[in-house]
C-alpha cells in the first residue's frame, strides 16, 4: 500500500459522512491544467470523490489565457461552475465582483484549521476580512547557487544582497566562472519577475492603497545599485532564463534567479535540458551542488521578502456549494498528495501539513516523483534542510500589489516593462541612479 492510498483510506470515512450533507449528483470543475498527463490525474481524483462521497465532478479544461473572459461572460449568464482553479491575479478582482463565494472558502479554511496554510498565501487573498478563495499550490522564484563553492570558500549563502556582492566578489573569474547571470533582456518576462523579485526584497514597490505610490529614492538607488553589480558579475549581451540556465548547467555561473521547474532539470531527469557540468546528461551531481535561497533580504528590509505564485480553488456565487466545498476539501487534503503530483516540481503545498500532523503533506510532497525523461522524489535529489527552503518560502510569498488591493495596477506597471527599460539604461550607463529613479516614476504614475 503506497503512502497516499493509507492517506486516503484514513480519511475516506470522515468524507464519506460528510458526505451526507452534499446536496449535487454532479459538480463542474475548471482547471487551467490542461496537458493530457495532468487531466488524466485529475480524473483520477474526481473518480475517487464520486467513490467516495457519491458526487460526480466534471473536470472541464480551461486554456489559461481565456479563463478571464470565461468567467466573467459565465457570470453574467448566471453559469458559473462550481469550482475554478485559478492564478492569484483573479481572487480579488472576482471576489471583488461577486464571482466567488469568499464565505464558502473562509469556512473551508477554518474548517482545515487556518494555522495549517502557508500565512503568504492566506494574505495575498484576504478580502474583507475573508479569504477570497482557498489556496492550493504555489511556487517561490529562487535564488539557485553553487553550494560547494560557498562552503569550500567560507561564504554564507546569499540571503541578502551583501552576501550575493560577497560572493560574487569572491567567485567570479570570467569565462570560467560568472559570479552571476543576472536578467538583462528588457522585453522578457523573466526580467520583469526578476526585478520584483529585487525590488521587494529591498522593501520597495510602486504601489501603495490609492494606487500608484513614488518609488523611494533611497531604497530604489539600493536595488539599483546591487541589480548594476550583479549585471556586471554576467557574460555581456541580452541575457534571459535560457543562458541563466545553460551556464549554470555548464558550471560557469555561481548564481542564477530561476523559477523551481528547473529542480528537476537540474538532476538529469529532461533530456530537453541536460546539465552539462561533466559528461553524463542524467547525472545528479549538479543537484547535489546546489543549494536554494527562497526568501531575500536588501539594507533597507531585513527580514526579506520571497516572490510567490500562489493557486487557488475558487467555489463559485453559482455554486451547490455543500458539494463544492467538500470537492476542496478533499482536494486539499484527503487528496492533497494526488493535487500536488500533477507537477511537484512546481506544487509546493501551501498546507505543510494537518493541526495533529504539522509535517504531512510537506514529507509526502518530498515522496512524489519529478521528472520527464526520467523520474525521482525530490527528497532522493535535495536534503531535508533543502526541502524546508523550498516550501518555507510560501509563509512569507509576496508580490506587488497584493497587500494594497493594487494587484491589476501593479501587473500593469509590470507589463509595461518601464522599469526593465529603466533599469538597463542605468546597468548601461545612460542614466544616474537618481535620473533612473525618476524616470520609472514618471512613466508608472501615467499607468492607470
Amino acid at each position: 500500500m503506497t503512502r497516499f492510498t493509507k492517506l486516503m483510506t484514513g480519511t475516506a470515512l470522515a468524507l464519506s459522512m460528510s458526505a451526507l450533507a452534499v446536496s449535487a449528483d454532479t459538480i463542474r470543475f475548471w482547471t487551467t491544467e490542461e496537458q493530457p498527463e495532468r487531466l488524466a490525474k485529475q480524473e483520477e481524483m474526481a473518480a475517487q470523490f464520486l467513490e467516495m462521497t457519491g458526487v460526480e465532478v466534471e473536470v472541464i479544461p480551461v486554456t489559461e489565457s481565456d479563463l478571464g473572459t470565461r468567467a466573467t461572460a459565465a457570470f453574467a449568464a448566471g453559469d458559473l461552475p462550481d469550482v475554478i482553479y485559478h492564478t492569484l491575479q483573479y481572487a480579488l478582482p472576482w471576489a471583488e465582483a461577486g464571482i466567488l463565494d469568499t464565505d464558502a472558502a473562509t469556512e473551508v479554511i477554518e474548517d482545515l484549521g487556518v494555522d495549517t496554510f502557508a500565512p503568504g498565501a492566506i494574505s495575498m487573498a484576504a478580502h474583507e476580512g475573508n479569504t477570497a478563495s482557498v489556496p492550493v499550490d504555489g511556487w517561490t522564484q529562487m535564488i539557485i547557487y553553487r553550494k560547494d563553492l560557498f562552503e569550500a570558500a567560507g561564504l554564507e549563502a546569499p540571503s541578502s544582497y551583501s552576501n550575493v556582492l560577497a560572493a560574487v566578489e569572491a567567485l567570479h573569474n570570467p569565462p570560467e566562472m560568472y559570479g552571476f547571470v543576472a536578467a538583462t533582456k528588457v522585453d522578457e518576462n523573466f526580467m520583469s519577475q526578476v526585478l520584483e523579485h529585487v525590488f521587494l526584497a529591498n522593501g520597495v514597490s510602486p504601489v501603495g492603497p490609492d494606487g500608484f505610490q513614488p518609488l523611494d529614492e533611497a531604497k530604489t538607488i539600493e536595488v539599483l545599485e546591487f541589480y548594476k553589480a550583479i549585471a556586471e558579475a554576467s557574460p555581456p549581451g541580452d541575457l534571459y532564463w535560457d543562458q541563466s540556465r545553460t551556464l549554470y548547467f555548464s558550471g560557469n555561473a555561481a548564481m542564477i534567479i530561476w523559477s523551481p521547474f528547473i529542480l528537476d532539470e537540474l538532476a538529469g531527469l529532461r533530456d530537453s535540458a541536460p546539465p552539462t557540468i561533466n559528461d553524463d546528461p542524467t547525472s545528479s551531481e549538479l543537484a547535489s551542488k546546489t543549494g536554494i535561497v527562497t526568501n531575500f533580504a536588501g539594507p533597507s528590509n531585513p527580514d526579506g521578502a520571497a516572490w510567490g505564485d500562489v493557486r487557488y480553488f475558487g467555489i463559485s456565487a453559482d455554486a451547490d456549494t455543500d458539494a463544492a466545498m467538500e470537492f476542496v476539501k478533499f482536494s486539499v487534503d484527503a487528496g492533497y498528495g494526488q493535487t500536488l503530483s500533477i507537477a511537484p516540481e512546481g506544487k509546493f503545498p501551501v498546507r505543510a501539513g494537518t493541526a495533529d500532523e504539522p509535517t504531512k503533506f510537506k514529507e509526502l510532497w518530498a515522496t512524489l516523483p519529478v521528472g520527464v525523461d526520467r523520474k525521482a522524489p525530490l527528497g532522493d535529489l535535495y536534503d531535508a534542510a533543502m526541502i524546508d527552503e523550498i516550501v518555507g518560502g510560501l509563509d512569507v510569498a509576496q508580490r506587488w500589489g497584493v497587500a494594497e488591493g493594487q494587484l491589476a495596477l501593479a501587473s500593469k506597471m509590470i507589463n509595461s516593462q518601464a522599469i526593465n527599460r529603466v533599469v538597463r539604461d542605468y546597468i548601461d550607463g545612460r542614466v544616474d541612479a537618481a535620473a533612473a529613479v525618476a524616470a520609472m516614476n514618471a512613466e508608472l504614475s501615467a499607468i492607470e
